[in-house]
């Protein structure tokens, strides 16, 4: 049948060819247009592998080459070249090899004073030029010409013509030949005349497609160098800000409007960051040299981008697709390489792990016997509860259970607190209210601690006493405040707040933070400390709902930005803090905010005053690099309250972000905290991420041409007077707030109970000393039997923040602890049957000097896990050291776990390892045996799926990328043979599905995450088919048998996610949609289905000399 099918087509298109009979060709044409329009597009792309493109244009030739050319048969024939041609990417070089364009130029021509002749050369015309060879050639022989001769000023009569001449327009200057030619001939000023007399005239909007037409035909003139300057002189930036102004509030305005801010955008003047260099502000002597190189002066041909070639994408030469760097390789897939360093260097790692060879009596605690109930600091007495009840802890001075009995019986479990119909979080609730009268805070208003009790006497002290809260923000590391400036009485202030702290915040303490703080070293010997750090955190009561994106708030700061082009005279530029500059650069009385990074893990480099209550930022890149640009973690000071404050973050380096979706920055107040509320909380209105017009030097990024920057702008107003507030990307976790939360997690646990060990995994290059944490639980009792169930427990690793920027990973990771070490059922059954080791910061160094993604010597640690160096690398190379001894001792681990944060998506996931699931997604096709595989690395992020209130199984992926062969997730699955070795990463943002829908991720659902990891290693290790009878016992025995029988069959149950495609960044580009560049190379110009629509409505309607009654501009979907 398809055989009879194919030769009939051919027929009726061999006689097409030939026929030289009028109506016999008007059959065949009515023929293939009924056959076309109806189905899908399918029928068009079977006729055009049988010679359709051909056949209609060769009876295009000899129609149109007849000595009078027959319009009954061309009009018809034009309408099926537009639908065929459309779909056939080589019909502009067959048009061309057939010499049609000549014939449709001449018709074109000839048809000037007749616009319904002229409107189908017109189509034919448009779809020639979608091919830029075709449309070069087109120029050439003089097409712009006529087209020009076609757009007139402003008229009601013939705009269908008018428009589709725009659009062939449009198209033939996507060609640089034809733009420059556009240039040259002074097109540039003349489309700018026909554009702003249709603007002009248009008042009611109804030839919107007609001036977005012309807009696009200036959109592609302006990429070229000489068209911007041609643009520029003819006065077009002035021209098209005012044209914006009028239309940005109108959303029937939307395709003008997109151009004409994508053409502002691309000539404005580009130019380099306001920075004396593009390398970081600090610099530290790292052996081995750094991984980037000095930069170099931009230059001129930098920022240019007026090739000479023409690039035809729809070329003959079918486009090849890459391979998504998947890993396709079976050798590289399967093979479990050898050590990468002599065998008998794994022997110093038995000193790291002594629960596997020492006596009972060795593992006792340094407390020893006599320690008291009184001695230890049960913060987390109980178990790890929900989000909320975790805000409860910090609101409630009374939770503390120093004194509380050790042989209480345990109520309630970490199993109420997952997915399930008893969530305390209503899904289609914006905020999370505490139910609790003792928790209730008064937000808006001062006077109320976090107890509930007045705080007017503390406001009237704040008043009275005039604390230098200047000093206070940011107090000197020293073993007092003795060393604070003047005034005296601040000093005296200062001691009094240190010793009447009221120490209500779990797990944290100011004292020994200080004492920690004193040990850390720092690349550049900060000497202060930020205020948050040091005076600690309680989550809000309440969970902050993402932020509702203002429609047009964009192109609002985009056309700021182009107003300070035009009119600079409106801009202050003042220095106001600088890194590179002698410090101070402001006096004591300014009349500026006053900005400070100079502390642990903080990021501000630059400050400039723009207008009275705007600054742009600059935040410095990485220490020894010139890139990764995104943490940001600075005090300003000197505020007015209740004025909304602008800040601009010029320099950050992603293509979008989550800003972008309703994630805000963080803040915390020091006034706030000083009155009973000592808070970071999203903050910020009117956000945006988007490109701007300052670029990075080709030679600072390998030689690669120069990318662009992106600007982050928010609007903060702050809640008091002359307060000191801190400003963050996510909520800072410093390295000496992780070593003060380790010593008092050693004091606060039951030393009978709970084995708890902190090692130094090595030396940093910045020496300091990397944590190590084994959690276990101790032997019943020094007994062979017992000792030897001791020292075969399993093992489970987990690390964090390899990624210093990624500070979400170290608050779930500080859930993770304080779950491990708790009195919940769960916690004490993970403790008795595994041993934890836990890398909580491998790379403390970044994060003490406030990088985003690097070491000190410039180079992601996270890309090193291949061949890593003791001398380069430490922590990565004694990390992985450690995985290859225990595997080595036939110990290596169930679950190896690096925690994560993600910039670009939401929700937490896992990224794991299947190379059945790499390589059908490949497309590769391997024999059956090969692709036998354990299909238990899904097990756990289906718990996971099940449980967590913030985990989706829908964004997981199980792809191994060749990009990812050196990350920690992929060779601890190649190489130590781990099958469950996985990154999870948790959102910056929040989640978009479950209990948290639309609320962003506080540090009580982060730490809640790390809790619900650990239940999923339990629920795990009951459905694993190695699960001890005993150990079912049990979970029996301790928790309820329905919950847990619950829980264990909801786990088992199918799940609704799938391994998602390759993703070839640490932060893929986001899933969600939005136009968020200004300059996008994407055009919305017409489509196949609009122009099939035009040609059809014509087809009906022949008589086209409309009076503004047809071809208005059509409704834009919002």
């Amino acid at each position: 049948m398809a055989e009879q099918e194919g030769s009939g087509l051919q027929m009726l298109l061999h006689t097409l060819q030939n026929s030289s009979d009028k109506a016999s060709i008007l059959a065949i044409l009515q023929v293939l247009s009924d056959l076309l329009s109806v189905g899908t597009d399918r029928r068009i792309y079977y006729m055009i592998s049988k010679g359709g493109s051909e056949a209609l244009l060769q009876t295009l030739v000899d129609t149109a080459r007849s000595p009078s050319p027959d319009y009954d048969i061309l009009l018809p024939l034009f309408r099926l070249m537009a639908k065929v041609g459309l779909r056939d990417k080589k019909f502009g070089q067959k048009a061309l090899e057939l010499e049609a364009l000549d014939v449709t130029l001449i018709l074109a021509r000839k048809n000037l004073s007749h616009s319904h002749n002229l409107l189908h050369c017109l189509w034919a015309l448009r779809v020639f030029a979608s091919s830029v060879t075709t449309g070069a050639m087109l120029g050439i022989n003089g097409a712009m010409e006529l087209l020009f001769k076609v757009i007139s000023p402003y008229t009601r009569k013939h705009t269908r013509t008018i428009r589709a001449a725009t659009e062939v327009l449009a198209a033939l200057l996507k060609s640089k030949s034809n733009s420059r030619r556009a240039v040259n001939r002074g097109y540039v000023t003349s489309l700018l005349r026909l554009h702003q007399d249709w603007h002009s005239h248009d008042v009611t909007d109804t030839y919107v497609l007609i001036r977005h037409g012309l807009l696009l035909c200036l959109r592609h003139v302006v990429t070229l160098r000489s068209g911007r300057e041609a643009f520029l002189a003819a006065h077009g930036m002035e021209t098209l800000f005012s044209i914006a102004q009028t239309c940005l509030d109108k959303k029937s305005m939307e395709p003008v409007t997109c151009v004409v801010l994508q053409i502002l955008r691309q000539c404005y003047p580009e130019s380099p960051l306001p920075l004396l260099t593009a390398t970081s502000a600090y610099t530290f002597p790292a052996p081995g040299g750094t991984s980037s190189g000095l930069p170099q002066a931009p230059t001129e041909e930098d920022f240019e981008d007026d090739g000479e070639e023409e690039i035809d994408k729809d070329s003959d030469v079918e486009a090849v697709k890459e391979d998504d760097d998947l890993e396709t390789d079976m050798n590289k897939l399967s093979s479990k390489p050898g050590l990468d360093r002599p065998e008998e260097e794994l022997a110093q790692y038995d000193a790291m792990c002594p629960e596997l060879s020492c006596s009972f009596e060795e593992l006792e605690p340094k407390y020893g016997d006599d320690l008291t109930l009184e001695d230890t600091l049960y913060a987390n007495h109980n178990h790890i509860p929900s989000a909320a009840s975790l805000r409860h802890q910090c609101f409630n001075r009374e939770h503390s259970s120093r004194g509380r009995g050790r042989e209480d019986t345990v109520h309630t479990s970490i199993l109420d607190t997952v997915k399930s119909g008893k969530s305390r979080i209503q899904p289609s609730s914006k905020q999370r209210h505490l139910t609790n009268a003792n928790q209730s805070i008064q937000q808006n208003g001062l006077g109320i601690d976090s107890s509930g009790h007045g705080t007017s006497g503390t406001q009237a002290s704040l008043e009275e006493a005039a604390w230098d809260i200047e000093s206070i923000s940011c107090p000197r590391i020293t073993s007092s405040f003795s060393n604070l400036p003047e005034p005296e009485e601040s000093k005296e202030v200062a001691e009094k707040l240190l010793h009447t702290h009221t120490k209500h915040i779990p797990f944290h303490d100011p004292h020994l933070y200080m004492a920690h703080a004193m040990r850390t070293r720092s690349a550049v010997g900060f000497d202060t400390m930020a205020f948050p750090d040091f005076w600690g955190h309680c989550p809000p009561p309440t969970a902050q709902p993402m932020l509702d994106r203002k429609w047009g708030v964009q192109r609002i700061k985009i056309l700021e930005d182009v107003r300070r082009f035009l009119q600079p005279s409106d801009v202050i530029n003042k220095v106001v803090f600088s890194l590179d500059e002698p410090w101070p650069v402001q006096g004591p009385v300014s009349d500026c905010l006053r900005f400070y990074s100079k502390f642990e893990s903080g990021n501000l480099r630059k400050a400039i005053q723009v207008r009275e209550f705007e600054y742009d930022l600059l935040i410095n890149a990485d220490v020894n690099s010139s890139q990764h640009q995104q943490w940001f973690y600075f005090k300003v000071s000197g505020m007015r309250a209740a004025i909304p404050y602008r800040f601009n973050v010029i320099n950050c380096e992603k293509p979008n972000s989550q800003f972008n979706y309703g994630m805000q920055p963080t803040l915390y107040s020091v006034k706030e905290a000083l009155l009973g509320r000592p808070a970071w909380i999203r903050t910020g209105s009117e956000i945006c991420y988007y490109k701007n017009h300052y670029r990075l030097n080709a030679a600072t990024v390998d030689g690669a041409s120069g990318k662009h920057y992106y600007t982050l702008t928010f609007a903060v107003t702050f809640p008091h007077n002359e307060d000191a507030c801190f400003l963050a990307y996510h909520y800072p976790y410093t390295y000496s707030s992780l070593m003060t939360h380790l010593e008092i997690l050693e004091r606060s646990i039951d030393p009978r109970q709970v084995y708890f060990r902190q090692d130094s995994l090595c030396q940093t290059l910045g020496g300091n000393p990397c944590p190590l944490v084994t959690i276990t639980a101790f032997p019943e009792s020094n007994s062979a039997q017992h000792l030897e169930q001791f020292r075969c427990r399993p093992y489970q690793v987990i690390t964090a923040r390899v990624h210093p920027g990624e500070s979400n990973a170290s608050w779930v990771m500080k859930g993770t602890l304080e779950f491990l070490v708790s009195n919940d059922p769960v916690a004490k059954l993970l403790r008795e049957h595994f041993v934890f080791k836990i890398i909580p910061m491998l790379n403390p160094d970044g994060v003490i000097n406030g990088n985003h993604r690097c070491s000190l010597r410039g180079e992601d640690l996270n890309r090193q896990w291949l061949l890593p160096q003791a001398h380069l690398q430490p922590t990565i190379y004694h990390a992985k050291g450690l995985l290859h001894y225990l595997s080595s001792i036939g110990r290596g681990p169930v679950v190896f776990c690096d925690f994560h944060g993600h910039s670009q998506k939401k929700n937490v996931f896992l990224y794991g390892c299947s190379m059945k699931e790499t390589l059908w997604q490949a497309g590769c096709t391997v024999g059956g045996a090969a692709l036998l595989e354990d299909v238990s690395y899904r097990m756990l992020p289906k718990i996971l799926d099940k449980l967590a209130p913030a985990f989706t199984m829908n964004s997981c992926s199980f792809l191994v990328e060749k990009s990812r062969a050196s990350t920690a997730r992929v060779v601890v699955w190649r190489e130590i043979g781990v099958s469950r070795s996985y990154t999870m990463e948790s959102s910056y943002c929040g989640c978009n599905q479950g209990p948290y829908q639309g609320l962003q991720f506080g540090t009580s659902e982060l730490e809640e995450m790390g809790a619900m990891f650990c239940l999923g290693l339990f629920i795990l290790e009951l459905k694993s088919a190695s699960c001890s009878h005993e150990l079912l016992a049990r979970a029996t025995t301790l928790l309820n048998a329905d919950v847990l029988d619950h829980y264990l069959q909801r786990c088992g149950s199918s799940s609704s996610g799938n391994s998602r495609s390759s993703e070839v960044d640490d932060e893929p580009s986001c899933m969600e949609e939005i136009n968020y560049s200004a300059d996008s190379s994407s055009d919305p110009e017409p489509n196949f289905t609009e122009l099939d629509r035009q040609i059809q409505e014509c087809a009906f309607h022949k008589d086209e000399e409309e009076e503004g009654t047809g071809w208005r501009r059509r409704s834009v979907p919002q």
